[in-house]
Order: C-alpha cells, then structure tokens, then sequence
C-alpha cells in the first residue's frame, strides 16, 4: 500500500508521525510525502525540507508566496506522479487543502484531512468548500463529526493526541522542583503564549495582573516554560513583572530535556494563568486549575469577535460542555480584571476539576493511541 502524507508544521509532524506507526503495525505500507523529523524517523523521505512551509501570518508569506507557490504544485504534481492509494493532508490547511484541490483537479486519488477546520466556532462555510476536494476528514475533537457529514465528508473523530502525551513520575516532578529550588513552594504558571507577537503583547498584562495575587500570596512562585522563539520576548518583558519567573526555553536544556521540564512544570503547578489554545488541554491532562486570558491586535479582535459562534473559545469548557474556566479575552483582557480571577481560582481549584476528567475521557484518555485510531479510521473507510 502507498500513502502519500503532507505535513508543513511541527504539530502536524507530530500527529503524522503517529499516524504512521499506526498504519505501520496494521499494513505493510510504502511512504511518500512532506514531512519533519519525526515522520521522517518512520521512515519518509521529505520531497523538501517542511520548514519551509511554516511560515504564518500576512507579512511573512507574501515574501515567499512565489516559492511557496512552486512547493505546492511541487507537492501536487508529485502525489500525481506517484498515484498513492490516499492522500493524506494534515493541518496547515492553507497549504494543504490546496494541494488536495490540485489533486482531485486531475485525479480520482482519495483525500483525508487529518485535523477539522474548526467551523462549529467560525467560518461554517470552510466545511462545504472543503468538501469539494476532501473525501474523509480524521477530527481531534468529539462534537466535529456531525459538521463535517453535514458538508458531505465522511469523518472519524479519532481522539486527541494530548491523552497520549507521557505522564511524569512523582520522582521527576520531585526532581524537577528541587532543582530549581522550588521544594514545598506553591507554584504559578503563567504562560503568555508561544509566539513572539503574543507574548509581547500579553507578557505586559498578566505582569500587571499578578501585582494583587502577589500581594495576598507572596509566597507563591512564578514559572513560564516557553518556546525558543518567544523566549527573548519573555525574558525582556518580565523585568517589569513585580516578581520574577522561572523561565525554562528549549535552548536551555536541549529538545528532550526540555520536553521532560515542560511536562513536570505541568504537573508540579497548582494553577496556571494562560493565554488560549491547546495549552488549556495540557494544563487539564496534568489537573492544573486556570485562569485563560487572551487578545489580538485590534482588527483581528474586531473581525474575530464579529464572526465567532461561540461564547468561549477554551477546549476544556467545549468538550465538557461547562463554562468551568474562566475567561478574560478580547476587551475584558485587562489587569484589572484579570487579577480578582486568578485569585477567585485560586481560592475555589476544585470547581474545575471534573471538567478537566470529563474533557480527557471524552478526547479519548484510557482508550487506544489516537495515532492508531486514526490509522484503522483511514483503512476502514478505503
């Protein structure tokens, strides 16, 4: 069997990449595509380097639309050429779907889309646009499939991969806060995002924030993990923080080190004050209560709030259909308001709890890797 595979971000590397040792253990299968690290160590054979394709917002692709316009009919012209039994595109819709489309322009070729737009929060006419070059779609989250049937895809949901992400021991989580001092402390994340634009534009305000906590807690201890690429950001704006963090980045400990510190940071915390996105979700597999706060720059926040469906945007409220975390985005992103939630969650933790078990059971915890879900999904529908 041969399946042609596309990736263009590490994420997707990651999710390919398990998908891959889910098809490996059930078929002999022969790989073909653009991928990372990861899926290359399953054994592909990157057409070029993925990091070329992941580039985001306007201003860092129009200096390369060209080349990324030759990478994609690059792509498209090479799973043509190669006439795999299935497509399969993940993430990165930008580019991925478009090579999806290139396809189906000139072949019966079958395409999966591993990771649904997330029409059920904005823009619900992706789905019926998408359905015109997608055959199956491979859906992260419980409540997808329904939208996407709806449209015409078939659709699996397949189970998130944060249930399969490893758990520390209590003698990692040990070792970790006696390492940096922190033995018997009570711990605060605060986790102002992942990019650079993000933190330096929320770095500033959860700084603010943490000014009354502090003050009724003083005993409380700061730590932010972080990118490599937000790192710098971080580090120059917490100099007017009123305390400052622990800041732990991948360039200070290497790729898997760091992986093993971010993981136990997550599970020695007892709260967490976050900017929104998947974080929640890895916050909620460790049961670490949290505050989400978060804002654009002006006009992203004015169109997103005039198009979005939803009255949160935080995946553990969704999947466990509770409004158990508290919220503090777009206009209410502010200090002032920011501050009196942390220090609500923190005298009240238990209240999030079981929508954080809730949230995990319905991703798929306790059930088979989602890697291997979404292989049998893939093959079952062929």
């Amino acid at each position: 069997m041969r399946i042609f595979l596309v990736a263009g971000e590490p994420s997707g590397d990651k999710l390919g990449a398990a998908l891959m040792a889910g098809l490996k253990s059930i078929e002999n299968v022969e790989f073909q595509g653009v991928g990372g690290p990861l899926m290359m160590a399953e054994g592909m054979q990157s057409l070029f380097p993925m990091e070329e394709l992941s580039v985001m917002g306007l201003t860092e692709v129009l200096p390369k639309y060209l080349h990324l316009r030759r990478r994609l009919h690059q792509t498209a012209e090479a799973v043509l050429e190669a006439k795999p039994d299935v497509l399969i595109t993940i993430d990165s819709p930008d580019f991925c779907l478009r090579v999806a489309k290139l396809v189906k322009e000139k072949s019966s070729i079958r395409t999966v889309h591993y990771v649904a737009p997330s029409v059920w929060a904005w823009r619900p006419g992706r789905a019926v646009k998408m359905a015109q070059h997608i055959d199956h779609v491979l859906a992260l989250l419980p409540f997808e499939p329904p939208y996407m049937e709806a449209a015409g895809m078939a659709c699996d949901f397949v189970g998130h991969p944060v249930v399969a992400e490893p758990v520390p021991s209590e003698t990692q989580v040990r070792a970790f806060r006696e390492k940096h001092g922190l033995s018997g402390q009570r711990i605060l994340l605060v986790l102002p995002g992942s990019r650079r634009s993000e933190v330096s534009r929320l770095a500033p305000r959860f700084g603010e924030a943490l000014r009354p906590v502090l003050q009724r807690h003083p005993d409380l201890q700061l730590v932010s993990p972080t990118t490599s690429a937000a790192a710098p950001v971080l580090r120059e704006a917490v100099h007017s923080w009123p305390v400052q963090p622990l800041i732990t980045a991948p360039g200070d400990t290497g790729g898997d080190s760091y992986a093993v510190e971010k993981m136990c940071a997550f599970h020695a915390a007892d709260f967490a004050l976050a900017a929104s996105g998947t974080v929640s979700l890895e916050l909620a597999a460790a049961e670490t209560p949290m505050v989400i706060a978060y804002d654009g720059n002006w006009l992203s926040r004015t169109i997103v709030t005039m198009m979005l469906k939803i009255d949160t945007v935080t995946l553990v409220n969704l999947v466990s259909e509770t409004r158990a975390i508290p919220e503090f985005n777009g206009k209410d992103c502010r200090p002032e308001l920011i501050g009196p939630g942390v220090l609500k969650m923190m005298d009240d933790p238990g209240a999030q709890i079981e929508a954080m078990r809730v949230t995990m059971e319905r991703l798929g915890q306790g059930g088979e890797a989602p890697g291997l879900r979404a292989a049998k999904a893939v093959l079952d529908r062929l």
